[in-house]
């Protein structure tokens, strides 16, 4: 029975999963994904790599996600699902590469700057 354990990251948020054949429940930190993540768009993205991949409903996935919020969180766990079915079959990697879904997205908070109110945003200017 082929497992793999694969992380995926996502600004600060670090996804660490457990994939083994199964009937395609995936556990978020001990929940159902429906309930830990409740909107049908994280949903959406959660099972993406699954269903481009054409493998859905045929891996059972477990997932350790922390930091970030829950977007960067859901981007993350879709990521580390890519690179586990790839790893147990490299055959799939064309088409989630097609999607974009086999790349981490290095776009992080800027940080912020001395003499600033924010990164970029400057203090208010007073003429008087």
């Amino acid at each position: 029975m082929p497992t793999t354990n694969t992380s995926g990251r996502r600004k600060t948020a670090v996804a660490r999963i457990y994939l083994s054949e199964g009937s395609g429940n995936i556990t978020v930190n001990g929940k159902d994904y429906k309930e830990y993540f409740p909107t049908l768009p994280l949903q959406y993205i959660v099972n993406q790599s699954a269903e481009v991949a054409g493998v859905a409903g045929q891996y059972d996935v477990k997932v350790n996600v922390a930091g970030g919020g829950v977007k960067g969180q859901a981007e993350a766990v879709r990521l580390a699902i890519a690179k586990a079915i790839v790893e147990l079959d490299a055959e799939k990697k064309p088409a989630l590469r097609a999607k974009g879904l086999m790349t981490r997205d290095d776009r992080m908070v800027e940080r912020k700057k001395p003499g600033r109110r924010k990164a970029r945003r400057r203090f208010q200017f007073s003429k008087r």
